[in-house]
């Protein structure tokens, strides 16, 4: 219970918690009292400076305050920045969010680790993610395995709010330090040319040399909740040359591959349903009449009923961002669920898909990008 953690009032029974942290070990103190490992903060030990389970030891300390109550188990309170964080300041120790307590050295070597790794994956050249985390951690402060992927991941969420492309094994993981995302945006813009490199290679038009549609059909990533960046912090804008969302979805070659990729699997779809004469009067509107329709082939669902499809497609992983414009928004709210949006992802390498199906404003965030500009206002 709260109330129960209140009574905490005793630094050395902190401290006293601390040593035995240190003398049984990480996973020996947590399997004693039942705790799991923190997620979010660690407490500093300032006799050794190693970071230890801020709940866990707040649940120990108990123990060593009140001897005949003995310790707090993980059901008796809560843990997190409300309750154990201002306790464990309020008796004079540090709190740490876990990956803030990184260096400049520390964080720079990371970053520049991972966009080696990024450059390969962009050539397809292989490579070997543990043999790299185990080669980075001797550059580092007794980092663990686990610390550096989740310093990778946060890596590949800074990208990806910045609208470049981000290593496909590493899942993008928010609430990054600041000193990460300034170490990102300095390597990107004080290395244009390395960058702009491992954009173009991800926009290489290279047509997968096994066209198979077995198998290619996955669920769309769910919209996911994430840190704000500090308002006060300055956006950095990026060069045309390396705006990859942007350069993506303008890229004609890919998105033209994309859409002959998406008419063989609307053959197959039809030919598995057993319709296979409605794939003769399927229709590649945008390669007939050009863009702004608000979608790319016309396909059925049955011979009465039409399948509206608007294709993107990319090289990037599976939660690559992608652009859509007004019209084709507009157009989803006005065909309802005839439209289907087609996001063609790992394009070159083995291509997999998603569906959306009817209005997507109501199944995506959508972040303005650009406005029309005139002299003339409408009345309200």
């Amino acid at each position: 219970m709260t109330s129960q953690l209140s009574r905490l009032q005793s630094p050395s029974a902190v401290q006293a918690a601390l040593d035995e942290f240190r003398q049984l070990g990480r996973t020996g103190f947590l399997e004693r009292y039942g705790f799991g490992k923190s997620r979010d903060f660690l407490v500093r030990n300032p006799r050794t400076g190693e970071l230890c389970d801020s709940k866990a030891i707040v649940g120990a300390a108990f123990g060593f305050q009140y001897t005949s109550e003995g310790p707090l188990r993980p059901a008796d309170f809560s843990g997190g920045e409300a309750t154990v964080v201002p306790k464990l300041q309020s008796l004079g120790f540090e709190v740490v969010r876990i990956g803030e307590d990184w260096t400049q050295l520390e964080v720079d070597a990371t970053v520049a680790a991972y966009f080696e790794m990024l450059a390969l994956e962009a050539r397809q050249e292989p490579y070997n993610k543990s043999e790299r985390n185990a080669a980075l951690r001797p550059l580092l402060r007794g980092r663990s395995k686990a610390s550096v992927e989740l310093k990778h991941q946060n890596i590949s969420a800074v990208l990806q709010g910045m609208g470049l492309p981000f290593i496909a094994g590493y899942k993008p993981r928010g609430n990054s330090q600041l000193l990460l995302r300034k170490s990102v945006q300095q390597y990107i813009l004080s290395r244009a040319d390395l960058v702009g490199q491992v954009v173009d290679a991800m926009e290489d038009v290279k047509t997968p040399s096994e066209k198979t549609y077995t198998a290619v059909l996955v669920d769309a990533p769910q919209v996911e909740s994430v840190a704000q960046v500090e308002a006060s912090s300055r956006r950095e804008r990026l060069p045309r040359k390396l705006d990859y969302v942007a350069r993506d979805e303008n890229n004609r070659k890919l998105g033209r591959a994309g859409e002959q990729w998406v008419l063989g699997f609307e053959q197959v779809r039809l030919e598995g349903a057993g319709m296979p004469e409605l794939f003769q009067q399927v229709d590649w509107v945008s390669d007939r009449l050009g863009d702004g329709a608000g979608y790319d082939i016309l396909s059925y669902d049955t011979a009465d009923s039409p399948r509206y499809i608007e294709v993107k497609t990319t090289n990037g992983p599976h939660t690559s961002a992608f652009i859509i414009s007004r019209n084709e928004l507009d157009f989803a709210r006005e065909a309802e669920d005839a439209f289907h949006l087609y996001r063609v992802f790992q394009f070159r390498a083995s291509p997999l898909l998603y569906t959306l199906r009817g209005d997507v404003s109501k199944q995506l965030h959508l972040e303005p990008m650009d406005y029309r500009a005139s002299f003339q206002r409408a009345l309200v």
